[in-house]
């Protein structure tokens, strides 16, 4: 939405003026790439550093890959105050559930995504769905399931095109089936919730309604 990215936009070039030179970007995909490519066009950016990166983002100026063990978020921390970073950007939805922000603000370190609880409204379907619903945001129908026999018949007697089938937890973006019969969902929940084909991420499984329309992001 271009509110959105204008705020963004405003946050990140105030940050900027207020920061020092040096930022480390996380992430490999196009939505750091992008992120890197933009940053670099500031003057007030010297050092950009990105972990675990790709050969496209380190062909940008200014950016330089770093070897970093991204699991461990005392280390990425620790790596930054010995480096005079001024801002961590965290782009993969991994980290951001797992708690890097909140780690790394604990260093002192400024850091742009959200923290471990704002992050849940993308890496627990469950959970957003039922924030939706609290505070009525409109959202398909839908119910959750950690049975995948009581999810199959639910999908078999829903009053509606119970059709949509996702693995709660991240899944790298793969994790959602849209049916096109009962017996494909059916066969959808018995992939994410028996065979575990997303692992843990498939421990629940949410049901939606099929709705009909235009898909916006």
């Amino acid at each position: 939405m271009p509110g959105i990215q204008f705020s963004t936009e405003r946050y990140l070039a105030f940050t900027l003026r207020e920061m020092k030179e040096n930022i480390l970007v996380i992430g490999s995909g196009g939505r750091e790439h992008a992120i890197c490519w933009k940053l670099a066009q500031s003057k007030e950016v010297q050092n950009i550093y990105i972990s675990p990166g790709n050969t496209g983002i380190t062909a940008l100026p200014k950016v330089k890959k770093v070897d970093l063990d991204l699991k461990n978020f005392g280390t990425v921390g620790v790596w930054c105050q010995k480096n005079d970073i001024g801002l961590v950007v965290v782009g993969p939805e991994d980290p951001l559930a797992n708690g890097m922000v909140d780690a790394l603000s604990n260093y002192g370190l400024n850091c742009f995504g959200p923290n471990k609880a704002g992050a849940q409204i993308e890496a627990n379907k469950e959970w957003s769905k039922a924030f939706m619903d609290r505070h009525g945001i409109p959202t398909a129908r839908w119910k959750s399931f950690k049975s995948a026999e009581e999810a199959k018949k639910f999908i078999l007697s829903a009053p509606y095109a119970a059709l949509v089938v996702k693995a709660s937890g991240l899944a790298a973006g793969k994790g959602v089936v849209v049916a096109s019969c009962a017996e494909e969902a059916c066969e959808a929940v018995e992939s994410i919730a028996t065979d575990r084909k997303y692992g843990t991420a498939g421990e629940v499984v949410v049901v939606e309604e099929l709705l009909d329309g235009e898909e916006v992001s």
